[in-house]
């Protein structure tokens, strides 16, 4: 079966103490290399400010995925996000040809970086 690449992030509630949020972690990456996927890798971003309330909740612990999937893991994947009270939002992205070429730059360290360097004072070098 063909695989393609995928990008996905997903938000946990931050409100779970640090076990239950790495176990909900645990989880969906142990979901997705039991049907079939394989994880490049995964980065925790921790917890972030939503930009956005969600169900009354101002931050969420952030978790970004690249990996190889069969293209019908997705919809599996995404039903068992849904189902679990502890996942506030998710996102799916399947690269094509043009981004996959950006994620092999990226990982290479050859892409710049998209935001400029702030300052520990919180303002950008930039600024003369």
């Amino acid at each position: 079966m063909k695989k393609n690449y995928y990008e996905h992030t997903f938000i946990v509630n931050a409100v779970l103490d640090e076990q239950d949020i790495k176990a909900t972690v645990q989880k969906h990456i142990d979901f997705l290399k039991d049907n079939g996927a394989e994880i490049e890798e995964v980065d925790e971003w921790g917890i972030q400010r939503l930009a956005y309330q969600i169900d009354g909740k101002r931050s969420g612990y952030y978790v970004n995925a690249y990996f190889d999937a069969p293209s019908d893991l997705i919809a599996k994947f995404e039903r068992q996000l849904q189902i679990d009270d502890n996942i506030m939002r998710y996102l799916s992205i399947k690269y094509d040809n043009k981004m996959k070429k950006h994620r092999e730059l990226q990982k290479k360290g050859l892409v710049p970086e998209v935001f400029p360097e702030v300052s520990p004072e919180g303002e950008e070098e930039a600024q003369a």
